[in-house]
């Protein structure tokens, strides 16, 4: 009989790693974002607006979203009470979007969640695994954001 723990499985190819990695990740901020009433969208969107006020096309150019996706993603937020609207002056067009109290509580909770978990989940990594590992995350991401002209 042979072992199919998945300690003993086979290591993914680079891609197929990151890809499952990604789906893990994804299943966690999920399942957290859902025990606070959000999606996984809702909660980027707040932890992108955390205590700036940011215009909408830009918003939705961060969220990689239609601007009329991120006008109904507003529009359920601010029902909420997590976020609001604010005229910018002299442009009666243009409007900016920041956090509320509410939405600013929301998001430290449901972050400190997420840390705990992925934080336990990286934790079964030795120091130098952790670090190496951190460094190329830091690579990849700061690649990308680049070619895509995304603010940090």
């Amino acid at each position: 009989m042979t072992d199919s723990s998945p300690e003993n499985a086979p290591a993914p190819d680079l891609v197929d790693g990151l890809m499952q990695l990604s789906f893990v990740v994804q299943a966690i901020l999920g399942r957290l974002a859902g025990e606070h009433g959000l999606s996984v969208t809702q909660l980027r969107m707040l932890a992108v607006l955390d205590d700036r006020e940011i215009g909408m096309r830009q918003l939705a150019g961060i969220l990689e979203l239609e601007k009329s996706s991120v006008t109904g993603l507003v529009d359920r937020a601010e029902r909420r009470g997590l976020v609001r609207r604010n005229a910018v002056p002299g442009n009666r067009r243009a409007v900016h979007v920041t956090d509320t109290e509410d939405g600013r509580a929301v998001v430290r909770l449901v972050r400190e969640a997420i840390r705990a978990e992925i934080g336990q989940l990286a934790g079964t990594l030795s120091d130098s695994r952790q670090d190496s590992f951190r460094r190329s995350m830091a690579a990849l991401i700061r690649h990308y954001v680049a070619e895509h002209d995304i603010p940090l």
